[in-house]
């Protein structure tokens, strides 16, 4: 008898180890068949805000920016998604359509599922389902938890968090291209360009970072963290 042998390597994948800990071998090789994946580059709108919802997206590799207009037309980034995210979970049963928008911060690699596949599977699994719940939860308060975080603080700390929010939670290590501009910077921190450059000058200035072309290294990490609390 032949063994079944799946697209994508599910004693290591995600959908497994995140998601369908509670589907069935033969399930998850089914998921696996129908799945599909799909490469942007950096700066391509993966989903766009209003566009109906038919797709369960998470990300296998890169980094995206989830953003919403306002209403006078500007761009308000909500938050960042790395890797394994599920970037669609905020609408993907609140919504018919995105309520936000999805745009590639980094050249990014996005997993697929058909929407009624992962609502069926709902439906017939309480676990999953709770699983599933567990993830939105957790997704939302996430983003909730780090606009208050920031909201709080004034320039210096709202720059300050985001360089290390990209050091501890993003890339894991102080040396690091930053992925977005200082434009993208003032939209998620709620702060002018202007007053993002100036402040990343006075902490190279104050040597508490280095700047190399779009390289940032954090030379001194405990007094960026006591700006990050106190500035």
């Amino acid at each position: 008898m032949n063994q079944r042998v799946p697209k994508c390597s599910c004693e290591n994948c995600q959908l497994k180890t995140l998601f369908f800990s509670h589907v069935s071998p033969d399930e998850l090789f089914d998921i696996c068949d129908i799945k599909e994946e799909r490469t942007y580059r950096k700066g391509d709108r993966i989903t766009s805000e209003g566009e109906p919802i038919h797709e369960f997206l998470y990300m296998k590799e890169g980094l995206v920016k989830l953003s919403k207009s306002t209403n006078e037309g500007k761009e308000q980034i909500i938050s960042f998604s790395k890797p394994f995210d599920f970037v669609s979970l905020l609408s993907v049963f609140s919504s018919k359509t995105y309520i936000y928008s999805v745009t590639a911060v980094e050249d990014s690699v996005v997993c697929i599922l058909d929407l009624s596949v992962v609502k069926n599977k709902a439906q017939q699994n309480a676990m999953f389902t709770m699983d599933l719940m567990t993830r939105i939860s957790s997704a939302t308060d996430k983003i909730v938890i780090e606009n208050l975080e920031i909201r709080r603080k004034q320039l210096k700390g709202r720059v300050a968090h985001v360089l290390l929010y990209f050091s501890n939670y993003i890339y894991e290590k102080d040396e690091f291209e930053l992925p977005v501009s200082r434009r993208e910077i003032a939209e998620y921190i709620g702060m002018t360009t202007e007053n993002v450059i100036r402040t990343l000058s006075e902490f190279r200035k104050d040597k508490i970072i280095k700047i190399f072309g779009k390289d940032i290294l954090i030379a001194d990490k405990s007094r960026l963290e006591n700006i990050s609390e106190f500035g």
